[in-house]
């Protein structure tokens, strides 16, 4: 935590919760000067929305996590800022400051920022004094409902890639396992798919249910195992990429009897 990031995960406040406390402000297309925050889609460019590829191309300044900004960085001629966790304040601060100069600013998420990005949807929300316009877009979620055939309305999310207490969100996996499908993004690599499938069996879920775990969704290398939840617990544990047969770029999918989802 620094003087430029000043929360603190545990303890609060989230910056999801920042970005969520209020439904965006009516703006003046004519006068107000928005800073947009693009969902980029799950990886392979053809699932950049047009909307969001122009916010890209017009940007003056673009910033986001390295290997999202990848992604987009043929897209446009802006300068980018790229961080990791380490200094992503850093790179919002002089985001910031470029924005307040006049330039034009873009921020890209993985994904819609709908699911997995509003701790940084809410950073960069707190770094300018201009409104932020999400773009939504694709994300690996969807292209995992349709790969799964999980319809959303019998479909139980739940996001695991952030960062403080999972608690909740845990609770309410172990709530909905065999009543209604799930679709849950793991975090790398503390909770990983087999990490999930062992909380969910000794929470008392059926061994037996379907469980697909869908890897690097819509890239050259996607990859889908079918298991089931008993066999999926065999590579729980560990910390790190060597500890996991599965890719951080994971949708973990628990299938639920058809009669008890419909």
């Amino acid at each position: 935590m620094s003087e430029d990031d000043p929360y603190d995960l545990d303890s609060g406040p989230d910056p999801a919760t920042f970005a969520a406390a209020a439904p965006e402000a009516s703006m003046d297309k004519d006068t107000d000067a928005p800073v947009y925050a693009v969902g980029v889609g799950p990886g392979n460019p053809e699932y950049l929305t047009p909307r969001g590829r122009r916010a890209v191309r017009e940007a003056d300044v673009v910033v986001g996590f390295e290997t999202v900004v990848e992604f987009v960085a043929d897209e446009t001629d802006a300068d980018l800022l790229t961080c990791g966790y380490a200094d992503e304040a850093d790179a919002l601060a002089e985001f910031g400051r470029r924005v307040a100069a006049g330039d034009r600013g873009t921020a890209v998420l993985m994904g819609d920022p709908n699911h997995s990005g509003y701790q940084f949807l809410g950073k960069v929300q707190r770094a300018v004094e201009r409104p932020v316009r999400v773009i939504p877009g694709i994300s690996s979620l969807q292209i995992a409902a349709s790969r799964a055939r999980t319809p959303m309305e019998d479909t139980r999310f739940v996001t695991l890639h952030k960062s403080g207490s999972l608690d909740a969100d845990l609770d309410r996996l172990a709530a909905a396992v065999g009543e209604r499908h799930l679709l849950v993004l793991p975090r790398p690599f503390d909770w990983m798919p087999g990490d999930i499938a062992e909380f969910l069996v000794e929470s008392g879920a059926d061994p037996s249910l379907d469980a697909l775990v869908l890897e690097r969704l819509t890239h050259d290398d996607e990859r889908i195992t079918r298991t089931t939840l008993g066999d999926l617990r065999d590579s729980a544990g560990g910390s790190g990429p060597e500890s996991t047969p599965y890719s951080d770029l994971s949708v973990l999918a628990v299938r639920a009897p058809v009669d008890a989802a419909d």
